[in-house]
């Protein structure tokens, strides 16, 4: 099944070549003249990766792709900026909202193809290891040596096996919290806590769930819906 990718720009010319070289590349397109039914179509097919213009009416780029960065199951989903608005405050924004490329107007589809396909394929590589992982690790014991009440969550895998985690509640806490990509200080802020003691949590969610990093614990709470969406 073709990977699906999202191309927002309300300049037809622009909608029509994109699309016509991903289609041709492999890939499922749909498309949208405005930022406002973009983001519908964000929620409707859960597209793989986005390609967005920034200068959109009803809802800019910029906008539309803070509305999806709030959304937790969309917080990792690779972002493509098309524009003419280059400059390096524009730049800074864009990256600042969570955009993985950059490519200025007028730019050349082979570049355009060529990031896709490295943004998709580097996605697809982290969710592979995340299944493999999942798989791997039938149950994981009650490691902990909180106080603490302890909650277990249970997840069937597609082999139908159940992993099993059991969290503290300051765990659920700060997981709850970190899926906003807020930093250790930040977190300790909102939760009453030294950075030092957040840090020991997050440490200790990353062994649980087998992750490596912030990233890719936070993309694991959200699959196995260990927070709420």
């Amino acid at each position: 099944m073709p990977l699906t990718i999202l191309v927002a720009d309300d300049d037809l010319g622009t909608r029509l070549s994109v699309s016509d070289y991903l289609t041709i590349l492999g890939y499922a397109v749909i498309t949208a003249e405005n930022g406002q039914k973009a983001l519908e179509m964000v929620g409707q097919y859960q597209p793989h990766l986005i390609v967005t213009d920034i200068m959109m009416p009803l809802l800019d780029g910029y906008e539309f792709i803070r509305q999806v960065r709030c959304q937790p199951a969309f917080r990792l989903l690779p972002v493509i900026f098309l524009t003419a608005r280059t400059n390096t405050e524009e730049r800074i924004r864009g990256y600042q909202l969570g955009c993985d490329a950059y490519l200025p107007k007028p730019f050349e589809l082979a570049e355009l193809g060529a990031v896709v396909r490295n943004l998709l394929e580097r996605s697809q590589m982290i969710e592979s290891e995340w299944r493999l992982r999942l798989r791997s690790v039938e149950s994981v014991g009650p490691e902990t040596h909180e106080t603490e009440p302890v909650t277990t969550f249970e997840k069937k895998t597609a082999a139908m096996a159940t992993v099993t985690l059991e969290l503290t509640t300051r765990e659920q806490e700060v997981l709850a919290v970190l899926v906003e990509c807020l930093s250790n200080v930040q977190i300790a802020d909102r939760l009453h806590l030294s950075p030092r003691t957040v840090e020991k949590y997050v440490s200790s969610l990353l062994r649980k769930t087998q992750t490596n990093n912030r990233a890719e614990l936070v993309r694991f709470a959200i699959e196995h819906h260990l927070v709420n969406s």
